[in-house]
């Protein structure tokens, strides 16, 4: 069952505080989650973070959609302070990881009929794959700057490493070493200094101080997840046919961890919107989250 807040109410029109609160999953899972509620909303958003993200990324964005719409976040397992059961118990793969986005949709009681989901980074993947199997998960779904297909040319020289051995371990554990740098850098690489940008100190905090809970970084739980990247990749691409959601693709301009060769392979494949982002690196939410707000107000227009 989900904790709720004291003194949080609905007022038609009028936003109210983003609600912090954990809601269990299953025996293994219980997910810290952001929730902002508004009497009578225009719809449900429900974002879902990348790597080395937490759900504080969506703070500012879910602050102002609050007025309008029911705004969702949650940090994945192995991310923030949600669970981070062994790999035995739980594999952190974006298959495992589309069983948690459905199970939070459901036990939330989210309005299926009427939500958008924005996904960044790992949590395009599972978004989509619970897309094939559940085409009314959402009204439509955006996703961008993740892997869809098993393409290692696109992708960053440490993302091909960790899809298998005999890299996969040493990049791990070169990972886990570089933690505070990975943190402090990861959102301006690529990007021409007039472009680099800081992230707030609150953001800076929640991603620091939850590297590393209960024996499991979040490079462990990255980690994990692509050691069956190319599993569920291969699935998804083998059943494009499937895939009826609709869909926006955006991407970043200046990504360099994975190309926008990428994303529009799969736009064209899956025929979907398809746009890039000029000046943007691999984090547009964070870099420009006007972008994000329009891109959201957009998806419920269309």
């Amino acid at each position: 069952m989900a904790s709720t807040a004291p003194g949080h109410a609905e007022t038609a029109g009028i936003a109210t505080t983003p609600r912090i609160d954990f809601i269990t999953i299953d025996e293994n899972i219980t997910l810290r989650r952001m929730v902002s509620r508004v009497g009578n909303p225009n719809g449900t958003v429900l974002f879902l973070h990348g790597f080395p993200e937490t759900l504080a990324v969506w703070t500012k964005i879910t602050e102002t959609l609050g007025a309008q719409y029911e705004v969702h976040a949650f940090d994945w397992p192995g991310y923030g302070q949600s669970s981070r059961p062994s790999p035995e118990r739980f594999s952190y793969s974006p298959r495992d990881y589309a069983k948690v986005l459905k199970a939070y949709i459901d036990r939330s009681g989210v309005d299926r009929s009427n939500l958008v989901i924005y996904a960044s980074d790992i949590g395009s993947l599972p978004a989509l794959l619970l897309a094939l199997d559940e085409p009314t998960v959402a009204q439509k779904i955006i996703v961008g700057d993740f892997a869809p297909f098993n393409r290692p040319h696109w992708m960053y020289e440490s993302l091909q490493n960790l899809k298998a051995e005999p890299t996969a371990t040493p990049t791990r554990a070169y990972m886990n070493k570089t933690g505070d740098e990975i943190l402090a850098n990861v959102y301006r690489r690529g990007l021409a200094p007039e472009n680099q940008f800081d992230l707030s100190s609150e953001v800076q905090s929640d991603m620091k101080d939850s590297w590393q809970r209960d024996g499991v970084t979040t490079a462990n739980a990255f980690a994990s997840y692509y050691a069956h990247f190319t599993r569920d990749q291969d699935y998804l691409e083998a059943n494009l046919f499937r895939l009826k959601t609709p869909i926006k693709v955006i991407w970043g301009e200046r990504d360099i961890f994975i190309k926008p060769e990428m994303g529009k392979e799969f736009a064209d494949r899956t025929r979907s919107q398809f746009a890039v982002l000029k000046g943007i690196g691999h984090f547009p939410h964070l870099q420009d989250p006007a972008r994000t707000v329009d891109e959201v107000r957009q998806a419920f227009a269309d």
